[in-house]
């Protein structure tokens, strides 16, 4: 019997093995014993190094978000229900000048209207004796209004949805200002007319004057956060000490001192806040923390004045 030159051919139909699609590969002519290379592929017939997925092959490291990169957030847009990270500042990338120049006056609408209602509660106090008498008497007005105070602006600098949500942004930012406004009156109540008159001017004067430099100058105060930050312990411990020891014994180049320092540190965050409002700078409010902007501004000029009333009114 004769032996087969070949085996028989890969497409013979085998119902337990069927082909591939694409057919077997022929194995070649046996030649005695097989070759090496007659049944087995070469090392070359298998996929090579490259052609498996190479590390490369998946994302890198620098394909996910790392812990100090922030995920793309969608773009703040006046008018817009679009959602930020929660925080009030950002870059200074909305160049379109309608919405800043829009942004601005409604800043500054509110802003006015606060001084307005905040000066007419202090010449109430000042001017009508009968009140002024009973709040001097009253000295629980003033707590009273304080915690009012200090619980609202930390709803509306701390919390983003009541600050942003309408009308419960406007109720809480009239609710401030009316305690702002009566903390500030019986401050005034306790100082002489003139005093509290030449006061206002002169918070009036450098809140102009700021406001007019932070139009002109170059100087960047958004740059330095820091800076500010520290600025701001630095009145906070002085105060505490101030507190303490006037407790025990008034001392009045150190009250003096204080109120000084109060008032130069918040004419410097009023330009801080304000460069943050106009927009021209490294860092900006979002276009829609207008109440944020108009709550740092306000509360800025308010303390200003109260500082300057304890250097004008120190008799």
């Amino acid at each position: 019997m004769a032996q087969p030159s070949a085996p028989p051919a890969y497409d013979d139909k085998n119902p337990l093995y069927p082909p591939p699609p694409a057919g077997y590969h022929q194995p070649p002519h046996y030649g005695g014993y097989p070759q090496p290379g007659g049944y087995h592929p070469q090392p070359g017939g298998y996929p090579t190094a490259g052609g498996y997925a190479q590390p490369g092959g998946y994302p890198a490291a620098g394909g996910y978000p790392q812990p100090g990169m922030a995920m793309p957030t969608m773009p703040m847009r006046f008018g817009d229900n679009g959602m930020g990270d929660g925080s009030p500042f950002q870059s200074a990338d909305w160049d379109d000048k309608k919405v800043r120049h829009t942004f601005i006056r409604k800043v500054y609408a509110i802003i006015s209207l606060q001084l307005l209602v905040t000066v007419g509660i202090i010449a109430v106090f000042t001017f009508v004796h009968p009140v002024r008498s009973f709040v001097q008497r009253n000295v629980a007005i003033y707590y009273a209004s304080y915690a009012v105070f200090l619980v609202t602006y930390l709803v509306l600098a701390c919390c983003q949805g009541p600050r942003r949500r309408f009308p419960w942004n406007i109720i809480l930012l009239s609710i401030f200002t009316l305690a702002m406004g009566l903390m500030t009156g019986t401050i005034a109540s306790m100082y002489r007319t003139n005093a509290v008159l030449i006061a206002m001017l002169i918070t009036a004067i450098v809140a102009i004057i700021v406001t007019i430099f932070c139009f002109q100058t170059k100087v960047d105060f958004t740059s330095c956060p820091g800076l500010f930050c520290v600025l701001g312990i630095v009145v906070m411990v002085t105060g505490i000490v101030t507190a303490i020891v006037l407790s025990f014994k008034y001392v009045p180049w150190l009250h003096m001192l204080y109120a000084a320092i109060g008032a130069i540190a918040f004419t410097l965050f009023l330009a801080y806040d304000t460069q943050l409002v106009l927009g021209n700078r490294k860092n900006t409010l979002s276009p829609e923390e207008y109440i944020y902007g108009a709550l740092t501004i306000y509360t800025d000029i308010i303390y200003i004045f109260t500082f300057i009333l304890q250097i004008v009114g120190r008799d």
